[in-house]
Formats: structure tokens, C-alpha cells, sequence
């Protein structure tokens, strides 16, 4: 081959290369330029095939030759990289640019569920009246929930349609015998047979009974019992305690207490708890509560003639739906957020 002829050949590729090269427009299109001239299967590879047919001296100039060409374009290849890839980050960041006039968005914080609030609110006014908070267990024996509280054997409570057992059968022992407890009153018994008088505490905790749901009925709900023992207690200090604990609850709205007879086994006498709010002429039944019955004394071993006590409980259920005004039990439980949101 004549060495003028090879030389033009490269002049040829080198101008067309690096022409290619400057004019790259992208990434993707420069890697296909470097692919077409400096690939394996290149067109700077066929030049280098070239070379057997050129005599020895000549050789070697003409590979010096080529040999410098490669690294020229693979320099110029890096350059035009480095200028596309700037490029392209400098205009993704205008495509994604910030404007600081926009107000920034919040973020998004978890929050209290409403019953919990309106526990926790519970909670903090009988702190306030000298009540300890004590805590029992949902999974509770047949003796606490209902034996201990002089719950007849036969009393309907203790049947299917209102207790979930957790075994199919029945011990003759009523400790043997467990359940889902259906009142937080499972705690009296509980608590007084390792702490002596005088006491005050309440229970708040999840209760069930197995009934059908509807807009004020749940399978589970909430409870708070309540419990004072000391000497000369009487209906008028149960009285009170309500008074005051309903001033707070409602923020000093006016508030009307009315107390009705009412049976509860663990307590005589007995009532029904109603309040009125503000102007309404109408009657909540918001409770249950009572003098603590001998019986229930003697199940924790108080001597009844020493020490005297009212129970009380209200369900913190329908607390919650007063404070809110919630006309369905079934939203604290449904878990809409459109719902929960709002509190």
C-alpha cells in the first residue's frame, strides 16, 4: 500500500471523527460516536488491520501516528462527555428548580386516636381528686368478673349472648373458668385483696360484651370503674366526686346530675347516673355506681362494718360521643382516617 494513500485515509478518519465527536449532541449519542470510531469493531480498529501491508520502517511511523490519534480522540471524547453530563445536570435542575416564594408544605404528624384523648382527660381530673389509675387484665377469670362481685350463677350475664368464654367448657372452679372481661369492675376484688383501705382509684380499660353492634352498641368499648373505701363514705360523697369530675369534663358547662335506683349485684343500693348539658332538656344515662356491697367486702376480706365505699362506672365510649358530638359508636372503631382526622 503507498504511504501517501494511508496517510489521507487517516487524515480522512481523524477529521470525520473528531467532527462526529463535537457535534455530539447527548450522553447516548456520544457513546454511539465512540462505539462507531474506537469500538472493538471500529472503523479505527480497520485502520490498525492496515498495518501488515505496510513495509517495516514506515510501519512503525505509521503506528506512532495512529497510536497518538487514539488517545487524542479518547481525550476528546472525555471532554465532551464531562461538557454533556454538566450540561444535562444543569438543565434537570432548572426543569427542577425551586421557587422560594412557595409557601412550604407541612408535615404530616400522627396523632392521639379520640378515645384515647378523652381517656387520657379522664384520667388526668381523678388524678386531679386524688384517684390512682390502675390498669387489669382483659383476659380475666369467671371468680372476678362475676363471682367475687356476687353475680348469681344464673344471672344472665354469665350466658353466651353476653360473655365471650374461651373455653367451650366449664370448671367447677370458677378461677378455672376465663373469659373476655365484660366490665372494668373485674379490678375491685383484684385490687383490694392486696392493697388495704383507704383507697381511691379508677380502671379505664376495653371491655366485651357479645351483643349486636348498632349506633350505640359495640362488641367492645371502653370502661372506667371507679372505687373509693374509707370510713363514712357515703351517696353524698359518690355525689361530689360526680359533680365535680362532670364540671371538668365539660369545661364548667352547666351540668344537672340525677340519680335513679338501679340493680347492680356488687353494689347496694344501686343507681342510674343521667346528666343534663347546658339548656337541653333532655337525659343521658352516663353511668351505674352504688354503696360497695358487703358481699363484695368480704370476697377481699375487709371487714364490711369497719369500712364503707362507693363503685361507680361509666363507659369512656360514651363520654367520647358527648364531648364530640358523635351520634355512632361504630366510627371510633372503623378506622376511616376522614374521620380520625378530625380530632
Amino acid at each position: 500500500m503507498a504511504i501517501g494513500n494511508f496517510e489521507e485515509k487517516i487524515s480522512v478518519f481523524e477529521k470525520e471523527a473528531k467532527e462526529a465527536i463535537n457535534q455530539a449532541p447527548d450522553l447516548p449519542r456520544l457513546e454511539a460516536i465512540k462505539v462507531k470510531y474506537l469500538g472493538r469493531k471500529g472503523e479505527f480498529n480497520n485502520l490498525v488491520k492496515e498495518l501488515p501491508g505496510i513495509s517495516g520502517d514506515l510501519r512503525a511511523h505509521i503506528g506512532r501516528r495512529l497510536n497518538s490519534l487514539r488517545s487524542d480522540l479518547e481525550t476528546l471524547i472525555g471532554e465532551k462527555f464531562h461538557k454533556l453530563k454538566d450540561e444535562s445536570i444543569e438543565k434537570q435542575l432548572k426543569s427542577e428548580g425551586i421557587d422560594i416564594s412557595i409557601p412550604g408544605k407541612g408535615v404530616s404528624f400522627g396523632h392521639l386516636h379520640p378515645l384515647t384523648k378523652v381517656e387520657r382527660r379522664v384520667e388526668d381530673i381523678f388524678k386531679s381528686l386524688g384517684f390512682s389509675i390502675v390498669f387489669g387484665p382483659e383476659i380475666e377469670s369467671e371468680y372476678y368478673n362475676f363471682d367475687a362481685l356476687n353475680i348469681p350463677k344464673d344471672h344472665p350475664a354469665r350466658e353466651m349472648q353476653d360473655t365471650f368464654w374461651l373455653k367451650d367448657f366449664r370448671s367447677e372452679d370458677p378461677k378455672k373458668n376465663f373469659l373476655l372481661r365484660t366490665q372494668t369492675s373485674n379490678m375491685q376484688v383484684r385490687y383490694m385483696e392486696k392493697n388495704n383501705p383507704p383507697l381511691r382509684i379508677i380502671v379505664p380499660g376495653r371491655v366485651y360484651r357479645y351483643e349486636a353492634t348498632d349506633a350505640s352498641h359495640e362488641i367492645q368499648f371502653h370502661q372506667v370503674e371507679g372505687l373509693m373505701i374509707d370510713k363514712n363514705i357515703s351517696m353524698v360523697n359518690l355525689k361530689a366526686v360526680f359533680e365535680e369530675f362532670f364540671k371538668k369534663f365539660f369545661d364548667k358547662k352547666k351540668v344537672e346530675i340525677r340519680f335513679r335506683p338501679g340493680y347492680f349485684p356488687f353494689v347496694e343500693p344501686g343507681i342510674e347516673v343521667d346528666i343534663k348539658l347546658g339548656d337541653s332538656s333532655k337525659w343521658l344515662e352516663v353511668a351505674g355506681a352504688g354503696m360497695a356491697h358487703p358481699k363484695v367486702f368480704r370476697a377481699a376480706r375487709y371487714v364490711p362494718g369497719e369500712w364503707q365505699g362507693f363503685a361507680f362506672g361509666m363507659g369512656l365510649d360514651r363520654l367520647a360521643m358527648l364531648y364530640y358530638g358523635i351520634n355512632d359508636i361504630r366510627l371510633f372503631y372503623s378506622g376511616d382516617f376522614r374521620f380520625l382526622k378530625q380530632f
